[in-house]
């Protein structure tokens, strides 16, 4: 099992942060400490306490023991815009050096950090920084969230060969059902174990809380 590991979405919206909370939560269960990350987030409201987003929340929650939220959610913009428009909307440039950081730090106390993408697999950061560089720059294997939806198969197979491209590794799937009237489902599903090269790790219900559909997850498959 690697000590970190990063977490894409096939697109926005799809359940990426309910995913991750899962790994959390199941990792929590193998006995592991294990914290989430949410490098880069847009959308967020403010409170007494700054700056807050939702999935960042969900994630320290998640986490046993919980952080700091700066230390989860370093870069936290109000805007509900891809990253680089909230960025400069915000007169903010997102660089990797903070990000990087903030992730060795809980890198240094936990057993398993696990990050949190935004968006989509290509999603621009700044000039020049896009989501996908993170995981490139930290040397961390991929788990792809598949928001079970129409249109989710070309998705899902543009999403990994992308994620392979770009030198990453591509350690599994997670498909998480969004759409509850999803037309022929299981056949789609069957359709994505057959045409994405790594294994399912499971299929997460409609509706079920992190902390229930934890077992759902493979953990043989978890620890490759």
């Amino acid at each position: 099992m690697s000590s970190a590991l990063f977490v894409a979405g096939t697109d926005t919206g799809i359940g990426k942060t309910h995913a991750a909370c899962t790994l959390i939560h199941a990792l929590r269960a193998a006995g592991h400490s294990v914290c989430g990350m949410k490098p880069v987030a847009s959308g967020c409201i403010e409170t007494m306490h700054g700056l807050r987003n939702e999935d960042a929340l969900a994630l320290q929650a998640a986490s046993a023991p919980p952080p700091a939220y700066e230390e989860i959610n370093p870069v936290a913009l109000r805007e509900p815009l891809s990253p680089h428009l909230a960025a400069a909307h915000a007169g903010v440039t997102i660089a990797l050096p903070p990000l990087h950081t903030a992730f060795q730090k809980l890198y240094a106390r936990y057993d398993v950090v696990v990050v949190e993408g935004v968006g989509g697999w290509r999603v621009p950061l700044s000039p020049g920084l896009l989501a996908s560089d993170l995981p490139k720059a930290w040397n961390l294997p991929v788990m792809l969230v598949v928001g079970l939806r129409l249109g989710c198969l070309n998705h899902a197979l543009l999403s990994a060969e992308a994620i392979q491209a770009d030198g990453c590794r591509l350690a599994g799937w997670i498909g998480n059902c969004i759409d509850p009237a999803m037309a022929a489902i299981e056949e789609n599903i069957d359709t994505l174990r057959t045409l994405l090269p790594v294994p399912c790790l499971g299929i997460l219900p409609h509706g079920l809380p992190p902390e229930r559909a934890s077992h759902l997850l493979d953990q043989a498959a978890l620890r490759c």
